[in-house]
């Protein structure tokens, strides 16, 4: 699958099979005072059984937001109000028991979308791709309920750090917007199976990524993306990667950064090479922590250790037993970078063919 548009353009109704009862009033040029004329119509007419209607699809018409009388449809669990122009959700949409909510494609921005959004306790998907949006609308991060969000095709720069509240969160979907990073706190949503962030400017991913053992799909492409953290690994459980149009696999990363080594460097490296003992009762606390936090190469043949100065190095990865993916190494120094590459001589040459099932993800 090539993935999701990043539009987020999907139109299932996740939360479940759409209702038996459905009032479809779509492509009938309505506006919002003509709508509410024959809602009206329809509640006081006893034939036509209005209090049973359970989904309203209100797409493509003329609408700029939705009549109060919706409100009475007291058994509502969808409505659909894509493609009108909307400017403003009605907080009469917020009374409603609502499962499934879509109001994609119209002219939204962050601050008509009313706070009382958050009463609707049952809402288990959200649809508001494709707007104005410019913040990330906070009233949502109070819908515990929610399994499905779908936010892409915005303007919003940034993902809040609360999100971890959306504990049951499912498909998480941001395509399409500004976003430069990623908060930890993604991490923390355990039941993620689908994270769609393509079509940003992102240029890393946070390690927790790692946490979300359930994730089937990670769809990253058109980013600018440079690297992947290591701990992507551990997602055992992906069968959809895609990283297309970043510069990981636009331009592979092969370029070694090596600085002269300051002098506190190179004896550190000496006193933790040798094992030469050492306490914060014989040096000053600041060079004491300093030789604490020496980081040892990653190449098995060597026991060489390193502090600020280092080696950067893109090795290809097995992942799942699928495709490969190329990862940040540090290394000490370049004599490692040549040891590892005389040890990479296959993947170096099977690197094209595995950047094209990278690119398949």
């Amino acid at each position: 699958m090539e993935g999701y548009p990043s539009d987020g353009s999907c139109d299932e109704y996740h939360a479940g099979a759409l209702p038996k009862r459905v009032l479809d009033w779509s492509y009938l040029m309505l506006n919002t005072q003509t709508l509410a004329q024959n809602l009206e119509a329809l509640c006081n007419d006893e034939r036509r059984h209005s209090e049973h209607i359970e989904a309203i699809i209100l797409s493509n018409n003329q609408l700029t937001t939705v009549p109060h009388i919706i409100s009475r449809f007291t058994h509502i669990k969808v409505i659909n109000v894509s493609n009108n122009g909307m400017v403003r959700l009605s907080e009469a949409i917020c009374e409603c028991p609502l499962t499934t909510l879509i109001a994609k494609n119209n002219l939204l921005e962050s601050d008509s979308i009313p706070k009382s959004l958050a009463n609707i306790t049952s809402l288990m998907e959200l649809n508001l791709s494709g707007n104005n949006l410019s913040v990330f609308p906070e009233q949502i991060l109070e819908i515990p309920s929610l399994k499905y969000l779908f936010l892409g095709g915005n303007r919003m720069t940034e993902i809040p750090q609360e999100i971890w509240k959306l504990h049951s969160l499912q498909v998480l979907y941001m395509g399409g917007n500004q976003l430069t990073e990623i908060p930890a706190s993604v991490g923390e949503l355990e039941h993620l199976h689908s994270l769609i962030l393509c079509d940003n400017m992102l240029e890393s991913l946070p390690a927790s990524v790692a946490n979300l053992r359930l994730l089937k799909s990670l769809l990253l492409h058109k980013n600018q993306l440079k690297t992947l953290p290591p701990e992507i690994i551990a997602l055992k459980g992906l069968s959809e990667l895609s990283l297309r149009d970043n510069p990981l696999v636009v331009r592979f990363v092969r370029d070694m950064t090596h600085n002269p080594p300051s002098m506190l460097e190179l004896a550190a490296r000496i006193i933790k090479i040798h094992s030469i003992p050492y306490s914060s009762e014989e040096v000053p606390q600041n060079v004491f922590e300093y030789l604490n936090g020496a980081h040892y190469c990653l190449n098995p043949k060597c026991k060489g250790v390193f502090f600020d100065n280092r080696v950067e190095h893109i090795k290809f990865v097995d992942f799942c037993g699928k495709y490969r993916i190329p990862l940040l190494h540090y290394l000490c120094s370049s004599k490692c970078m040549e040891n590892v590459n005389a040890n990479s001589a296959e993947e170096c040459s099977l690197s094209n063919d595995m950047m094209k099932k990278v690119l398949l993800g």
